[in-house]
């Protein structure tokens, strides 16, 4: 008799446990049936901003012996493989560096009113204190050339990639090292402040944090979650201290400043398994809710069961935001099977529709990013959205079923302003290399030769018809 009112005991606890964690999900699941949906009802306002992104390793080339990610792609794993699916090398990328009017262009054939781009710390400063005033210059010319066409420029000033010297002096696992990137964006504010409005300082700290430091896929290629913590406590930290910095400077108050943050929601494959939501609170504590938190709060946490614990206040964190830049692209699902490190392995869900990356395509879940995201009660621009497809066979539907989704929060009352496609063409997909195909252009890598892919002519009539 005991026994059995100790397994009733076991199970009702468990129960609860399960009914605690999904009853108190900050993110809980969304799914619509797509099939009651009539897509073509969308609406945007006078003024929303449609653009396209990229970032400067990616598309402009000549980074291989200046910057951390130049020389990671030389390097292999302890396994013995390449750092780089198949060895690829970035190279000359699609040569945007050369090409800066004719893929201007493209965006003003494509209706566009803006551009997101990042600019290359390595090239601008090749060592520290030291400004190359022609690569400071090549950027002056590029938005030059851009505000001519009628596309607003907006600014990264760190888009996961930072000079070799940097990297070498600790890069962001040290405090300390904060002033060189704070340096480097004043330099790069006064040069074009006149003429850029919008900047984003950093983008994605938490996929910085977790394929350089957890899943070793980014340089430097550790695994250290208590280092991960601390670089992402000094990322944001470098947000704060570029922010107060440029706010300051003349032209300044003129500047609307942000960071940009990916939501990449953590589900869990099973609503009755507790283990699943254990690991999808944790995932999403420390990927999410960490940089949330300290926008909203000033305090900065980042704890994962036996492996970190950091907390600490970052004075000004939670006024230190004129917009949040979402990027947004799917969710995962995990699934505890008894293996913690398996488990660990984000999955999709069963039957899912996936991308060429490894995650799913989840259009909705862009309402619940938007939906979570606004909870910092600034405006909210959309700095990445977009699918790797080989094909070019899912493309058309998944911007109509983003756009609608993107629409619906709109109409729902959330600030959004703006729209930008991931990305303009194809490029060098990080660790990835060259198989991943997010490009609203598709191009030859050997002659560099532009054409618009047939599923992108789904978002230039969106555009369209949001101008009307």
């Amino acid at each position: 008799m005991k026994n059995k009112l100790l397994a009733a005991l076991a199970v009702l606890l468990v129960a609860y446990g399960i009914a605690y964690l999904v009853l108190n999900s900050r993110d809980p699941l969304l799914l619509w049936d797509w099939s009651e949906i009539d897509t073509s009802e969308k609406y945007f306002p006078t003024g929303f901003v449609w653009g396209a992104a990229s970032a400067a390793h990616q598309v402009e080339g000549g980074h291989q012996n200046i910057n951390n990610f130049g020389r990671w792609e030389k390097q292999f794993h302890a396994n013995g493989e390449p750092t780089i699916v198949n060895g690829d090398k970035s190279g000359i990328a699609v040569d945007h560096w050369n090409r800066v009017e004719e893929d201007t262009q493209l965006m003003v054939d494509l209706g566009l009113d803006a551009y997101r781009f990042s600019v290359s710390w390595s090239k601008i400063m090749p060592a520290p204190g030291v400004v190359d005033q022609a690569a400071l210059q090549h950027y002056v010319d590029e938005v030059d050339t851009l505000i001519a066409n009628g596309i607003t420029p907006m600014v990264t000033l760190h888009h996961f990639t930072h000079p070799i010297w940097f990297e070498d002096l600790g890069g962001f696992e040290k405090q300390k090292n904060i002033a060189h990137f704070v340096e480097f964006s004043v330099i790069v504010f006064k040069a074009l402040q006149s003429t850029v409005k919008q900047w984003c300082t950093i983008n994605e700290p938490g996929v910085y944090m977790f394929d350089g430091y957890l899943s070793g896929h980014f340089p430097p290629g550790k695994v250290d979650p208590q280092l991960a913590g601390k670089v992402l406590e000094n990322l944001m930290r470098a947000h704060v201290q570029v922010y107060t910095k440029l706010k300051s400077l003349p032209g300044g108050d003129k500047a609307s400043i942000g960071l940009v943050k990916n939501m990449m929601q953590m589900d869990a494959q099973s609503q009755y398994n507790i283990m699943d939501h254990f690991i999808k609170f944790f995932a999403d504590n420390n990927y999410n809710e960490a940089v949330l938190r300290l926008f909203r709060t000033d305090e900065f946490e980042f704890y994962m069961p036996t492996m970190a614990d950091l907390s600490s206040k970052i004075d000004g964190a939670s006024k230190a935001l004129d917009f949040i830049g979402l990027n947004y692209y799917s969710h995962y699902a995990f699934n505890f099977n008894g293996n913690i490190d398996e488990s660990l392995e984000a999955k999709a869900y069963p039957g899912e529709m996936m991308t060429d990356m490894d995650y799913g395509i989840y259009p909705e879940g862009i309402y619940r990013a938007i939906k979570r995201i606004s909870q910092l009660d600034v405006p909210i621009i959309i700095t990445e959205n977009g699918i790797a497809d080989g094909k070019d066979d899912r493309r058309a539907d998944y911007i109509d079923r983003t756009l609608y989704a993107v629409s619906k929060a709109i109409e729902d009352g959330y600030d959004v302003r703006g729209f930008y496609y991931w990305s303009l063409t194809d490029n060098f997909e990080w660790n990835l290399g060259y198989g991943q195909r997010f490009g609203l252009y598709h191009v030859d890598f050997m002659t560099q030769e532009r054409s618009l892919k047939e599923g992108s002519k789904t978002y230039v009539e969106i555009i369209r018809q949001a101008k009307q």
